[in-house]
């Protein structure tokens, strides 16, 4: 008995495949189209759209460290003492939150031992400070509000070595301090992509408008293809930040740009199906972590990317 040669499938099929697996499972593409689950996925592999997008990661990916003795930061020197407010603990104590902030690790250690001199407890201390504060400026809950943490140096000190170190990699990855500021090619890029786009609104803020969506789909080019190019992507824009606002930490926020890019990119992950098992956990571990200093949970975006990630 002869065998019967397969029907090939057509340009629009292949298209409607491609369509339905970027919402659906390829068992359920293989349903809607009646094309066999093998087939499917022949078609979505040969494609290659579902792969991750080196256009796209090669676009937001920050500069490569080059190590050079020239770029190093300058070696902060041992801040003076000074009398602030007359109260010999406390002008201590705020004498040794300068000393922590140099993120220096020789200089933070003498300062922990320095630290061990002072007797009364830090909250008493810190009760102190406040109402020398609040006296300087009655009525102010700001200058209340800037007392807390007035005793944690070893908190204060490891934000600081963390601030040092996103310092000398900023200067290591683009040269100069200043170079940190200019723009790079994917803030260029979304720069221009939006350019003719209106998408701030009545309130003056960034707005996800449909037309900022057709915006960043017609520029193929640079669009994620993967949930994990998704989590490239926003994992760039937070190093930016974080290593601008190491060298400058009044830099101010990120461009409106980048915002409406933000929200583009988590819109993407309600529909980009995972393409496996690992692929969802790492999405899932991302919305659930705060490593950029943000709650993914409270986005409108949350519960409907967590339904994709489990359909």
């Amino acid at each position: 008995m002869i065998e019967q040669a397969k029907q090939p499938v057509s340009p629009e099929a292949r298209q409607r495949v491609l369509d339905l697996r970027r919402s659906h499972s390829l068992h359920q593409v293989a349903r809607e189209t009646g094309i066999p689950v093998g087939t499917v996925k022949t078609i979505c592999s040969r494609s290659g759209i579902f792969r991750d997008n080196q256009k796209h990661r090669a676009l937001f990916t920050l500069p490569p460290i080059v190590e050079s003795e020239s770029r190093q930061l300058a070696v902060p020197t041992i801040p003076p003492q000074e009398e602030v407010t007359g109260d010999k603990e406390i002008d201590a104590v705020l004498w040794l939150q300068q000393v922590v902030a140099t993120g220096q690790a020789d200089l933070i250690a003498k300062a922990m031992e320095a630290l061990k001199k002072i007797k009364t407890p830090m909250a008493t201390l810190e009760k102190r400070y406040r109402d020398f504060v609040m006296a300087k400026n009655p009525g102010s809950l700001f200058a209340a509000l800037s007392t807390f943490g007035f005793g944690d140096l070893r908190g204060q000190a490891e934000r600081a070595v963390n601030r040092k170190a996103s310092a000398q990699e900023a200067i290591a990855r683009f040269g100069s301090e200043e170079a940190c500021f200019t723009d790079t090619p994917a803030e260029g890029f979304i720069i221009a992509t939006l350019k003719d786009i209106v998408f701030c609104g009545d309130s003056g803020f960034p707005q996800l408008t449909p037309d900022v969506k057709t915006g960043f789909q017609q520029a193929s080019d640079f669009l994620p293809h993967t949930l994990s190019d998704c989590l490239h992507e926003l994992r760039y824009w937070s190093d930016l930040y974080r290593l601008r606002h190491a060298i400058d930490s009044d830099c101010g926020d990120s461009l409106y740009e980048e915002w409406v890019r933000r929200d583009f990119i988590f819109h993407l992950m309600t529909t980009i199906r995972p393409r496996d098992k690992e692929e969802a956990l790492s999405v899932m571990r991302f919305m659930l972590s705060d490593e950029d200093g943000s709650d993914h949970r409270d986005r409108t975006e949350a519960d409907a990317i967590f339904l994709n990630l489990l359909r």
